[in-house]
C-alpha cells in the first residue's frame, strides 16, 4: 500500500529516500536542490525545508523528457539537446508547505521533477525545486500518490 509511505529530502546528501512504515527504506535517488541553498521567500530561487505534502501528481502517461510549462505538457526534450533553461521535464509531484515558514511554497511553484540537466544530478544546481533523473522520476511517481508525506531536511550545522 502506497498510503504507508513518505519521502525524506537530504539537502547535505543531496539524496531522497522513499519510506515505507511497514517495510523501512525503499528507494534512495540522487537529487540537485538549489544552487542558492536553503530558503522561504517568494523569488529566492532557493529549496524551502520543513513538512510538506504532495497536494497533486502531473504527467502519468506522458513521454519521457516531456516538458511541463504552467504544469501543462507543451512538448519534448531530448537528451542532448541545447538549452540553457532550467526546465520542468516528465512528471511532477507538486509541494504544499504545512509549516508555517513554507506555507507558501504552492505558490512558489516548489515541485519534485525530472530535469533537462541530468549532469548537476547529485549537487545543488537547481532555482528551487527538487530535481530527478528523468527516469527515476517516473520510478519515484509511481511509489507515491497525493497526500504522501515529504520533510526536506536542511544541511545539519554540525561540523562533519
Amino acid at each position: 500500500m502506497k498510503k504507508n509511505r513518505r519521502i525524506l529530502v537530504s539537502i547535505a546528501d543531496q539524496k531522497l529516500v522513499v519510506i515505507d512504515d511497514h517495510a523501512g527504506r525503499i528507494a534512495s535517488f540522487d537529487v540537485s536542490t538549489s544552487e542558492k541553498g536553503i530558503g522561504f521567500e517568494e523569488g529566492s530561487y532557493r529549496t524551502p525545508t520543513g513538512k510538506f505534502r504532495i497536494c497533486e501528481k502531473i504527467g502519468d502517461g506522458e513521454p519521457l523528457g516531456t516538458i511541463f510549462k504552467a504544469r501543462k505538457p507543451v512538448g519534448l526534450w531530448h537528451p542532448g539537446s541545447p538549452c540553457e533553461d532550467d526546465l520542468v521535464l516528465t512528471r511532477i509531484l507538486r509541494l504544499d508547505g504545512i509549516d508555517p515558514r513554507n506555507r507558501n511554497t504552492l505558490q512558489r511553484f516548489v515541485y519534485i521533477h525530472g530535469t533537462n540537466n541530468e549532469a548537476g544530478i547529485g549537487r545543488p544546481a537547481g532555482h528551487g525545486c527538487v530535481r530527478l533523473r528523468n527516469m527515476d522520476m517516473i520510478t519515484l511517481f509511481g511509489m507515491v500518490d497525493v497526500d504522501c508525506p515529504v520533510e526536506i531536511l536542511p544541511p545539519s550545522c554540525l561540523p562533519a
